[in-house]
């Protein structure tokens, strides 16, 4: 079993700054891309910004200037800091890990998310 548990969602004021934090644990062998994703009241489930293995970034238009992911492999975490925040970036976030872990004596394909952490931007 593999499990990522993610913190320090909350409120914040336009304009505040806040960082999430994940953290894969279980039996994981690898862990390849993560990422986070955020699902904005009434709205699917999107992409915010993806991180390799060895650090190669992509983030949506939208978060490009304010938003950074980073990773800590030896940790196998991934944060994502959050600043000058808007309205806008309302929503449910999150992390999301493509691993390789074993199950049932076997390694496999895992495709984990975390429960998500809620963050609200409001004055």
């Amino acid at each position: 079993q593999v499990q990522l548990v993610e913190s320090g969602g909350g409120l914040v004021q336009p304009g505040g700054s806040l960082r999430l934090s994940c953290a894969a644990s279980g039996s994981i062998v690898s862990i390849y891309d993560m990422a986070w994703y955020r699902r904005p009241p009434g709205k699917q489930r999107e992409l915010v910004a993806e991180i390799t293995r060895v650090g190669s970034t992509n983030s949506v238009p939208s978060v490009k200037g304010r938003f950074t992911i980073s990773r800590d492999n030896a940790k196998n975490t991934v944060s994502l800091q959050m600043n000058s925040l808007k309205p806008e970036d309302t929503a449910v976030y999150y992390c999301h890990a493509d691993m390789i872990a074993t199950i049932g004596g076997g390694r496999k394909y895992v495709a984990a998310w975390g429960q998500g952490t809620q963050v609200t931007v409001s004055s």
